[in-house]
C-alpha cells in the first residue's frame, strides 16, 4: 500500500497534474516549451518528464529533420503515449461497482462489475472497489506502472469540485473513499456525482454527443440526473446540479433522507412501484420484473410505471423552459422500458414547457445503461486539469 502522500509529494502531483493537461491539450511539445506553459523550473520539470518516460506514460519523439531551415537541430517533442498512458472509471454505487480500465487514446482495456453491500461503510467500499480493479488488471494482464488519473463517481451530493485538493472539495464520505483509492495508486483521484458523470458520458461519446445542451436522467434505485450546458457538465456552485430526484412532487408527502419532502424519487424509484402494484393487488418481483410486464402491457403494472413517467416529464418540463435543451436521456432500470416510460415523459413535456414553442427537443434511451457512471468517471479523469473537449470515442 502506497503511504498517505506527504505535502512534498502533493506539490509533485499538482505539478505531473499541470504538465500532463498541457499534453492533453496542446499534443506533443518541447522542453522549452512546457517550461513556459507551466511556470516549472527546468530542474523539476525534467524531473517528471524523466519519471513520466519510465512509467510509459509519456513518449519522446526525435523532430522530423526534412524540409527544417531554421537554424540549429529542432527540439525534440514529449507527448502522452496513447497506447501506455491508463485510465481507470469507478463507479461505485449503492449497491454495485462497476470498473473500466482505458488508454489515453479510449480504448477499453477491461471491465467488471460486482455487487456491494448497501451497508458498508466508505472503507469498506473503497476496498471493494480497490479489490475489483486489482483483480481486473491480474485477468487482463494490464500494467498499471502508466496509471493517469483516477475518475471516482459516488451517489448523492458531492460537494464543491469533487477533488482531493484545490476548490471546496468533496464531502467527508466522498473523501474517504477517495483518499483511500489515491493512498493506493498513487495518482490524482477527480470525484463526482455518479449520475452527473453517466450524463457526462453521455454528452461525450453518447445519446446527447450530437448536442451542445443537455438533460439526462438516471431512474434506477435511486433518481439522479445531470445537465449538459453549453457542453459542459453543470456541477452547480454547491455540487448539487442535476439532483432531478430530490425536486418535491408533493410537499406535505413523506419525509425524504434529503430533508426534504414528497421527492421524486421518494415517488418512483422501482421499490416504491412496487409497492404501489403491491396495493392494487399485484406481486412484482424485483426491477426487472417490473420492466419486463410494464413492456408486455400488463394492465396495472404498466399504467403504474406510466404514471411514474408521466410524473417525471412534469418535473422535467420546468428544467426544458429553462435550460432549452436539445435531447432527454433517460437511463437506468427503468429506461430498458423504452416508449412505455418514453411516450408519457415526452408528452408531459409538451404539455407543459411552453406547448406554443416551436421547439425540438428529443426524448431518447441513453446509449450507456449500467456502464453510464464508469465510463463518464474516465471522461473525467481524461479531463482532469483542461477545459478542452474529448475527442469522439473511436468506431473501430
Amino acid at each position: 500500500m502506497i503511504e498517505r502522500p506527504d505535502a512534498m509529494q502533493r506539490v509533485r502531483l499538482a505539478h505531473t497534474e499541470v504538465l500532463l493537461a498541457q499534453l492533453r491539450s496542446a499534443g506533443p511539445l518541447s522542453r522549452a516549451d512546457l517550461i513556459r506553459l507551466t511556470g516549472l523550473s527546468r530542474t523539476t520539470l525534467f524531473d517528471i518528464i524523466g519519471d513520466l518516460i519510465a512509467r510509459g506514460v509519456v513518449v519522446e519523439r526525435e523532430p522530423a529533420l526534412s524540409g527544417h531551415r531554421g537554424r540549429g537541430r529542432p527540439s525534440t517533442t514529449v507527448s502522452l503515449n496513447p497506447s501506455a498512458g491508463r485510465i481507470v472509471g469507478i463507479d461505485l454505487g449503492r449497491a454495485t461497482i462497476t470498473v473500466i480500465v482505458a488508454t489515453l487514446g479510449h480504448d477499453i482495456l477491461a471491465r467488471g462489475s460486482r455487487p456491494v453491500a448497501l451497508a458498508a461503510g466508505p472503507a469498506r467500499r473503497a476496498n471493494a472497489a480497490i479489490k475489483l480493479i486489482d483483480d481486473l488488471v491480474q485477468e487482463h494482464d494490464i500494467d498499471l506502472r502508466a496509471l493517469e488519473a483516477i475518475g471516482l463517481g459516488l451517489p448523492g451530493l458531492v460537494a464543491g469540485r469533487g477533488r482531493l485538493a484545490g476548490g471546496g472539495g468533496p464531502s467527508m464520505a466522498a473523501k474517504q473513499v477517495s483518499t483511500r483509492i489515491q493512498e493506493r495508486y498513487g495518482v490524482a483521484v477527480v470525484t463526482d456525482n455518479n449520475s452527473r458523470l453517466a450524463a457526462l458520458a453521455e454528452g461525450t461519446w453518447g445519446a446527447t454527443r450530437d448536442v451542445r445542451d443537455a438533460i439526462y436522467v438516471r431512474w434506477s434505485d435511486g433518481v439522479g440526473g445531470g445537465l449538459i450546458v453549453d457542453g459542459r457538465l453543470a456541477r452547480g456552485a454547491n455540487g448539487a446540479a442535476g439532483e432531478i430526484g430530490h425536486v418535491s412532487v408533493e410537499p406535505d408527502g413523506d419525509p425524504c433522507p434529503c430533508g426534504g419532502r414528497g421527492c421524486l424519487e421518494l415517488l418512483i424509484r422501482p421499490s416504491a412501484l412496487i409497492e404501489q402494484c403491491a396495493r392494487r393487488g399485484v406481486t412484482v418481483a424485483d426491477p426487472a420484473d417490473l420492466v419486463a410486464r410494464a413492456i408486455a402491457g400488463e394492465p396495472i403494472v404498466s399504467d403504474v410505471v406510466r404514471h411514474a413517467a408521466t410524473l417525471l416529464g412534469r418535473v422535467l418540463s420546468g428544467m426544458v423552459v429553462q435550460l432549452d435543451p436539445g435531447k432527454v436521456a433517460i437511463g437506468g432500470t427503468l429506461a430498458h422500458a423504452g416508449e412505455t416510460v418514453l411516450e408519457p415523459v415526452r408528452t408531459a413535456i409538451g404539455q407543459l414547457a411552453i406547448p406554443g414553442h416551436t421547439r425540438r427537443l428529443d426524448v431518447v434511451t441513453a446509449q450507456f445503461g449500467d456502464e453510464g457512471g464508469a465510463l463518464g468517471a474516465v471522461a473525467a479523469a481524461l479531463r482532469l486539469n483542461t477545459t478542452e473537449p474529448l475527442p469522439a470515442l473511436p468506431t473501430a
